[in-house]
């Protein structure tokens, strides 16, 4: 049991096979070794046990708010859902913004814990620190735009005011491997396939209905302190700074120009690092601005949304009138996200601003990651190209905004074969078709909109992330490409892999507040720590927050290690690699550059105190990780053990 501030100290743990709910507290000692969400959600994941069926009943499912979720504190409204990952059976954590961590915090929860699989499909219905499964037989097939409308319609209660409604749609309820969670239509815990484990349970929606009843800071005069630097730092940031800031102006998407500009925009499944550079070679109209913030901002922006007590307003919502094969489509959606633009648009060879949208649109409906369905259908493309789905028949070819839009329904009603190889996602291409060298996938799961020949951070954070390949896992594009903390040369190596690691712990403690990422872009340590105090009512230090956020890293990492993971998984796609036979080296301003892999990881490892990719028996011990058996490696062993 813990009584620190910012929790509630309850539970729920969900049996669906039994269709029973009981309530627990949280260790205390875990409370403050892991933090919350993110951290204690890998925990309750770890404890039952690395070697389940991702898609089996045995596996955990675990919606877990942080100490900081739904406070007064700056962009708390995030939720981390924790599970092992059904794309190559790592550990996961995907978050999504809107409102449903708050709303779960003020039900009284800091956390739901799902297992089994229900023998008809349910939804859990969240309300006054009580959960009940209902019967959700009605909405099995439907998308999540019409399931959010069905329950808000069955609920006395008002979507978007007391009422959050977490759902998978038909690529989650089809499992297929990158389904996601969508939250308030367009919210998505998009990365690791977390919708296909809901559908694997028969879980059809997480519903949480509840007032606005922000937890109250245990330490009022230091969480006051904390709060006022951080607003000041927001306010006066040329990212955050409301109604100013590039952030709050273009949204995610004011990279989408700045990283063409520094030619490390992949294009073409990452054959080109812009679209420049194309267009140059090939010819043609592929052109990143058409998709870029300012062009979103300029032509199709309607409206500016936020998230629970976030001044920065990112999210850029849109409207579209086109037409798709002789069909008028009137589409309204939130939002128009940089790496969605960039996987569906040109890592897919078109800049359509209007199909993209339709695209995110349709992602968001059906519940399937735009990132990993980009990647996946310019991995097809090249594929196409190849010759290489000739034996079925089908292909998918460059730029085809009709048939990708198409494909996207085919892909997760898995309504053919090659919707159906491709609801696989790259691991199972790879297998399938011998397309390990189309693929843009590191532990199964597909790179973001950062190309690792031009910016070595990003290599090294692509290949070490335990989720698979992420950019926010240790997101250094902020020093790489934004100067914050200080600008950092993008194309050299050196102290890459000590950068990644700090940037990895550091959102490690971000995610289990949880907050959002973005604040990291003007706070530091130091407001974390006065807020975090503040609202829990400890007294820890800078270090000794970090090294929560080493401990909570190195707590997956572990998972992973003990699910057959090891330096060998630390990879990149060859075509980024320098030394590999089919590199591709990257054009214009990074003319020539590849990543350095070796070096990169031989520094990461030395910073980690790891042995090729593995914790060693010691640093667990010194981190205070004291459950499973060990991964019998010690500091002075130089390979990986054995599976067993």
């Amino acid at each position: 049991m813990t009584d620190l501030g910012g929790f509630h100290d309850h539970v729920a743990r969900i049996d669906l096979s039994e269709g029973e709910v009981n309530y627990e507290g949280i260790d205390d000692e875990d409370a403050k070794k892991y933090i919350g969400a993110r951290g204690l959600g890998v925990k309750y994941v770890f404890e039952q046990g690395p070697d389940v069926d991702p898609l089996g009943p045995d596996n955990l499912i675990a919606f877990m708010n942080g100490p900081l979720t739904g406070t007064q504190t700056t962009m708390s409204g995030r939720i981390a859902v924790c599970t092992k990952s059904p794309i190559r059976g790592q550990v996961t954590d995907s978050h999504h913004g809107g409102w449903s961590g708050a709303r779960l915090k003020w039900a009284g929860f800091d956390g739901l814990l799902f297992e089994g699989k229900a023998e008809e499909p349910v939804y859990a219905y969240v309300e006054d620190g009580e959960v009940e499964l209902r019967d959700a037989s009605h909405l099995w097939g439907s998308g999540v735009h019409e399931t959010v409308e069905t329950v808000e319609d069955e609920i006395d209660g008002q979507y978007g005011k007391n009422l959050s409604i977490m759902a998978i749609g038909p690529g989650g309820e089809n499992q297929v491997r990158y389904a996601c969670i969508v939250n308030e239509d367009d919210r998505a815990s998009g990365r690791g396939g977390t919708g296909a484990v809901m559908g694997s349970k028969n879980l059809k929606a997480v519903v949480v209905k509840s007032q606005t009843r922000m937890p109250k800071p245990a330490d009022q005069e230091t969480f006051r302190e904390g709060h006022k630097q951080a607003m000041q730092l927001i306010q006066e940031s040329d990212v955050t700074g409301p109604n100013k800031g590039g952030l709050s102006v273009y949204g995610t998407n004011v990279l989408m120009n700045l990283t063409e500009e520094m030619d490390g925009l992949p294009t073409k499944n990452a054959k080109y690092t812009s679209t420049r550079s194309m267009r140059e070679s090939e010819g043609g109209d592929l052109d990143a601005e058409l998709v870029s913030g300012e062009h979103v901002r300029e032509n199709i922006l309607v409206d500016e949304p936020t998230c629970h007590s976030c001044p920065v307003a990112c999210k850029k919502e849109v409207e579209v009138q086109t037409q798709h094969k002789g069909e008028e489509l009137n589409v309204r959606m939130e939002s128009f996200e940089y790496e969605s633009g960039w996987a569906l648009g040109p890592n897919s060879g078109q800049t359509d601003a209007e199909a993209t949208t339709v695209m995110i649109d349709r992602c968001n409906d059906l519940g399937i990651d735009t990132i990993d369905a980009g990647n996946t259908m310019a991995m097809a493309m090249e594929m196409t190209d190849e010759g290489k789905f000739d034996d079925i028949g089908d292909g998918l070819d460059w730029g085809d905004t009709e048939t990708m839009i198409d494909m996207l329904g085919r892909i997760a009603h898995r309504s053919d074969d090659l919707g159906d190889h491709l609801a696989g996602g790259p691991a199972h291409l790879e297998d399938e078709f011998d397309a390990e060298g189309n693929s843009l996938a590191v532990k199964g799961q597909t790179m973001a909109a950062y190309d690792p020949r031009c910016m070595k951070g990003m290599a090294i954070g692509y290949a070490t992330s335990n989720r698979g390949a992420c950019h926010l896992r240790g997101y250094t594009p902020a020093a790489e490409i934004l100067g914050i903390p200080e600008q950092v040369d993008p194309h050299d190596p050196e102290g890459k892999g000590e950068l990644c690691a700090l940037f990895q712990d550091l959102h490690a403690i971000s995610d289990s507040f949880d907050i959002c990422k973005f604040n990291a872009f003007a706070e530091g340590i130091e407001e974390y720590v006065l807020q975090y105090n503040g609202m829990t009512g400890r007294d820890v230090t800078e270090e000794e927050l970090m090294e929560a956020g080493e401990r909570i890293y190195n707590l997956e990492r572990y998972y992973n290690n003990l699910a057959g993971f090891d330096g060998a998984d630390d990879d990149l796609p060859g075509r980024f690699v320098e030394g590999h036979e089919d590199a591709i080296p990257a054009q214009g301003g990074s003319e020539g550059q590849l990543a350095e892999l070796d070096q990169l990881k031989d520094e990461y490892y030395e910073v980690r105190e790891w042995v090729d990719g593995v914790v060693p028996d010691e640093k667990l011990d010194d981190l205070g990780i004291d459950i499973g058996p060990g991964t019998g490696v010690s500091a002075g062993d130089s390979a990986a053990p054995a599976d067993d």
